[in-house]
């Protein structure tokens, strides 16, 4: 078996830094969220096991004008699949500002879904997998509360629907409940 091997050092307090300091917000832009950010005790980011993050993705697109329902998803037979990153309507638009009610979102029986059939990295191509103002973070919690990685704020308007090879490294932030990530999809074949 091909083994990985992470050689970051981790982004952490008393870390060697440059002569001027960095600072940014790590749940903007293309980013991966931990299960800390929204469960007590959760995983990490520096954490999150590479295996899943590196490997076999699929890009689905779903045509939901608001919401992205377990009925959107179940028609896709995604069984077999370990990542799947969701192409709506908005991707594309994440830099450009999108009112909040033009955005979609996953509901919490979707997300449900993709955890129960065996999903393990679920990629959306906007900010944030959850409604706008949503308190309690319905679909969040359903995901990272089962294990599941969330990447958000993807760009897959010049993608296709189908399988890639995906990379998606995030920022290894120690103790961090997120952080950017470069996401690459390479055609497979």
């Amino acid at each position: 078996m091909l083994r990985i091997h992470d050689v970051t050092v981790p982004f952490a307090p008393g870390m060697t830094v440059g002569p001027e300091d960095l600072s940014f917000p790590v749940h903007s832009g293309t980013h991966v969220d931990a299960p800390s950010r929204f469960l007590p005790g959760g995983a990490t980011v520096d954490q999150l096991p590479l295996e899943l993050l590196l490997g076999k993705a699929r890009v689905v697109e779903v045509l939901a004008r608001e919401r992205v329902d377990r009925a959107d998803l179940e028609s896709l037979d995604l069984r077999d699949d370990l990542r799947v990153l969701l192409k709506t309507r908005l991707s594309g638009q994440g830099a450009k500002g999108v009112h909040p009610g033009e955005r979609v979102y996953l509901s919490e029986d979707a997300a449900l879904y993709l955890a129960q059939v065996g999903i393990k990295l679920v990629g959306f191509d906007y900010l944030s997998v959850d409604r706008e103002g949503s308190a309690d973070r319905a679909a969040h919690r359903a995901l990272l509360g089962r294990g599941v990685i969330v990447v958000e704020g993807l760009d897959l308007c010049e993608v296709e629907p189908g399988e890639y090879e995906m990379a998606c490294l995030p920022l290894r932030i120690h103790g961090g409940n997120g952080a950017p990530a470069r996401v690459v999809l390479r055609s497979r074949g």
